[in-house]
């Protein structure tokens, strides 16, 4: 799993502002998604961080439940 980059980061935050205001179903599903697989990536980068691993697994829990309603 390689290191989140800051570019990775700034793109996210990006495309979470810009689907705010104007998002299909599906297209917040991915999005939960590729924020999961981030704040996993994060996580994996900073052993030892609880508060990290706890924020992954929620974030993929609810990417997974956005993934199943579809």
């Amino acid at each position: 799993m390689s290191r989140p980059s800051i570019a990775e980061v700034s793109a996210l935050i990006a495309d979470l502002a810009a689907l705010r205001q104007d998002r299909t179903p599906g297209e917040f599903a991915a999005l939960m998604a590729r924020k999961a697989d981030l704040l996993e990536r994060i996580a994996t980068h900073t052993p030892g961080d609880a508060e990290a691993a706890e924020v992954a697994r929620l974030a993929r829990e609810r990417a997974d439940s956005l993934k199943s309603a579809d």
